[in-house]
């Protein structure tokens, strides 16, 4: 068997090569740097070859190819094309609601195919090179627009053969239940800060999973007295260390020697597994070749964009487009991402790879990129088995998405480098590449913002396509792309709210990558913090500053923009140039004002609204009997948590109803029973209403209380994000009636207070 090095002895080894390759890494981007530089400057000076080479290209730029000339007809017919393929894919999806194999690889043809045009007609035809001025930002602009043309296309490719493995796990899941297959398990729960309640209902749950080979384990990587007393409490082994070095990763390397378990299960603190996880997971390791299982990542809580925005109930959470559609595109090809909760792993396996690595932040990524370059296979089951606590507030949204995108950035100077890296096929290092590319979209976004600004202040004009050309290439590409956006990733994300949650953390996330670029180990793991609680709103000052720059600059320049446009086409009708060809002022304005609308809703992001509540409350819909003084009178929950529950009264209260009162709560549909205190009295949608608290909750009951909020299998349901135009629709809404201005209530549901 292998034994996993110790701490001391890989920071020793993955030292040394770190600084080799963070020295090869830095060269590499200081030489394009400094080259593209001195062809810069010698362009701005005049430099004769130079200065010939482009004046060369943008001859050929002025006469492209004949294949890319627009047909000699009127501007409406230039739309055929886009409204022809428009009926195409709007046809297919309505035949095929869900992408199937035959319909995602036409639509996915089709935007291949289109992407292929729209590139070939920017590279040869488009480019603005009369001067240097111009060129620059023209050829910035083609370049940062490649960038992200090149992740999307990658995306499409691997698109075209997704696995469903539900049917898999039904057949694999008869061995775990009839007893054949029973391998012991594991479950690791690393701890680092967060609050003991929250420990509490994890460990709970998974005890309460359906299968009795398992022990559990804490590992409290801060030493604290309370996770040893819970851990007593609850009967869960507890383990502790004496340091924290390599942080999560080193947390949970120190605990596997001194576990035995075949499989190992890792769920982070906050996150709490139904019942039938472990069927559903483990049987997969009937196949000898199968290291990991991943299941995705859900939430029981809103994640902070959506809170902020008023959008709980009509926003999905972030993390679902990873879930929904890039991770069965990876398990197509074998290059599934390890996420860090909610995975098993086979421990001969892992100690076969020297165990979790510590090289990264990300030690879950380029562990599961360790057991795939050894041949394991990687497997992604997607079906929700679990939640979590989404970050509560947008610092802690943002310190959560930094440490992922410097973690996984870091696999340039790292031996567990997916590109380099033997053992990995071709096709596994392409979707590898995706993930990596698509970090750096933040460095386009941001040039995408700044664009318009060159149009207006500087005069510059990047783009140089007739009208015509515009209709005839960009239109079809853009449209197609935008319509079958939400239907490729499974409902799960509009393109225009994609748009609006990249852009929150665009500035920061560039800053970090140039950053990791050039310091990839300068800062330390920060766990994210959870359990948190706030009674008024806050704003963060730090990530707006940026941005709030970008929303005065960007109005000046839609107004410089557009009156400019105003003037020339006043003056200037007659001139054949001004109806043929854009000159950067009609798009321009049009382009600030896209830019303002996203700039001002992400502003209205980085207000956090209160959450005076640490615990989350359910709209959950149990018939409960009440009990006070000797009267029995019935109800309905409407939202209930594990510290209180609101009650609608199917039956006319009695008369002495009061709050501070006593009473006996019973839920026969659980089998639980709970004291219960009323703390309010009112009215909500017509019904007498009442709120209580359970001010003393036993063990056994919490266990009930758990079990019937957290754990019942099949609970965590997806939901379909909003189409595009409601999207726009809710956009707009959002700037027209913040939620600061319109919506005050910090209550966890309001009810209207009143006697009966």
């Amino acid at each position: 068997m292998t034994l996993i090095q110790s701490p001391n002895q890989k920071s020793s080894v993955n030292f040394n090569k770190r600084s080799r390759q963070f020295h090869t890494a830095t060269i590499v981007l200081f030489s394009i740097v400094i080259l593209s530089a001195i062809v810069v400057a010698g362009w701005f000076i005049g430099e004769n070859k130079i200065s010939a080479i482009f004046a060369e290209i943008n001859v050929l730029q002025t006469n492209p190819p004949l294949w890319l000339e627009v047909p000699m007809v009127t501007g409406k017919y230039l739309l055929a094309p886009t409204v022809l393929l428009l009926l195409l894919v709007l046809g297919v999806m309505k035949i095929s609601p869900q992408p199937r194999i035959w319909s995602r690889r036409l639509v996915v043809g089709i935007l291949l195919l289109l992407a292929g045009r729209y590139i070939a007609w920017r590279s040869l035809s488009t480019l603005n090179l009369s001067n240097p001025l111009n060129g620059v930002f023209s050829l910035g602009l083609f370049a940062l627009e490649m960038l992200v043309i090149l992740s999307s296309t990658i995306q499409l490719f691997l698109m075209l053969n997704v696995k469903e493995r539900s049917p898999e796990a039904d057949r694999n899941s008869l061995a775990v239940i009839d007893g054949s297959f029973t391998p012991s398990v594991d479950i690791l729960i690393p701890t680092y800060n967060e609050p003991t309640f929250i420990l509490r209902r994890t460990v709970i749950g998974c005890q309460a999973l359906d299968y009795n080979h398992k022990n559990i384990y804490i590992l409290d990587d801060t030493r604290r007295p309370e996770m040893q007393a819970l851990a007593d409490e609850l009967g869960c082994e507890y383990i502790t260390r004496p340091d924290n070095s390599h942080a999560k990763a080193g947390n949970l390397n120190h605990a596997i020697p001194k576990t035995d378990g075949e499989l190992i299960v890792v769920f982070d603190a906050d996150f709490i597994p139904t019942k039938n996880f472990l069927i559903r997971t483990i049987g997969f390791f009937q196949n000898e070749q199968v290291a990991l299982v991943q299941t995705p990542q859900s939430f029981y809580n809103s994640d902070p964009i959506a809170r902020n925005l008023g959008l709980e109930n009509v926003v999905t959470p972030e993390e679902e487009v990873f879930y929904r559609q890039i991770q069965p595109i990876k398990d197509s090809v074998g290059s599934v991402v390890c996420a860090g909760t909610s995975f098993v792993v086979r421990r001969s396996a892992l100690e076969a790879t020297g165990g979790f690595t510590t090289e990264s932040l990300s030690e879950d990524y380029f562990t599961g990129i360790n057991l795939s370059a050894k041949g394991y296979q990687l497997i992604y089951l997607n079906e929700k088995l679990s939640a979590g606590l989404a970050a509560e507030n947008i610092a802690a949204h943002a310190t959560q998405r930094l440490r992922w995108a410097q973690g996984t950035l870091q696999a340039f100077f790292i031996q567990s480098n997916p590109l380099t890296i033997r053992g990995l096929r071709p096709i596994q290092r392409l979707a590898h590449l995706e993930g990596l590319i698509n970090w750096f979209a933040s460095i386009s976004r941001v040039g995408f913002l700044l664009m318009p600004l060159a149009y207006s202040f500087l005069g510059v004009i990047p783009v140089q396509a007739t009208i015509e050309e515009f209709l005839y290439f960009f239109i079809p590409f853009y449209v197609v792309q935008l319509t079958v956006f939400s239907w490729l990733n499974f409902r799960s994300r509009s393109a225009l709210l994609s748009e609006i949650y990249s852009l929150v953390l665009t500035f920061p996330l560039a800053l970090t990558i140039i950053k990791v670029m050039l310091n990839p180990f300068g800062r330390g793991f920060k766990v994210t913090p959870k359990g948190t609680a706030s009674d008024r709103y806050n704003f963060n000052w730090g990530l707006a500053f940026p941005l709030l720059l970008m929303f005065i600059a960007t109005a000046i320049s839609l107004w410089r923009n557009l009156g400019m446009c105003l003037s020339l086409l006043w003056e200037q009708a007659s001139t054949p140039e001004i109806v043929q060809h854009f000159k950067g002022l009609d798009l321009g304005w049009m382009w600030s004002g896209y830019n303002l609308l996203i700039i001002g809703i992400a502003l209205l992001i980085l207000l956090d609204v209160p959450k005076a509540d640490i615990y989350e409350w359910f709209d959950l819909r149990r018939v409960v009997k009440l009990s006070m003084g000797g009267q029995n009178f019935w109800g309905v929950t409407t939202m209930i948590s594990e510290v209180g529950a609101e009650v609608a009264l199917t039956q006319k209260p009695p008369l002495d109803l009061l709050p501070t009162q006593q009473l006996h709560l019973e839920i026969a549909e659980e089998n639980l029973q709970l004291d219960a205190e009323i703390v309010k009295i009112g009215v909500k949608d017509e019904f007498p209403c009442i709120r209580v608290q359970f001010p003393s909750v036993s063990l056994p009951q919490h266990r009930r209380l758990v079990e019937m909020l957290f754990c019942r299998p099949g609970q965590w349901k997806r939901h379909c994000a909003p189409s595009e135009w409601h999207s726009l629709w809710l956009l707009l809404r959002i700037v027209l009636k913040p939620r600061i201005l319109f919506d005050r209530q910090v209550d966890v549901s309001p009810m209207v207070i009143a006697k009966f």
